[in-house]
């Protein structure tokens, strides 16, 4: 059952680890997924193999959440 069809979520920490395995999580949920890493390159092949799965959407974004601009 696919929960968070039409919901957005933004997983900060999802290059890697905890965060990415909550990103395909939330994806398999329904949510389209905005994945936040510090390395854009982390992000991307994040966002890249959830986006091979049919129906799955996701986009990569580069952020330190620890530097306050």
């Amino acid at each position: 059952m696919r929960t968070l069809n039409g919901q957005v979520a933004l997983v900060t920490g999802a290059g890697r680890g905890i965060g990415e395995a909550t990103c395909h999580a939330l994806a398999a949920a329904g949510a389209r997924v905005v994945v936040a890493a510090r390395k854009l390159a982390d992000a991307e092949r994040v966002a890249e193999a959830l986006r091979e799965a049919p129906g799955q959407e996701a986009i990569a974004v580069a952020c330190d959440m620890s530097d306050g601009a």
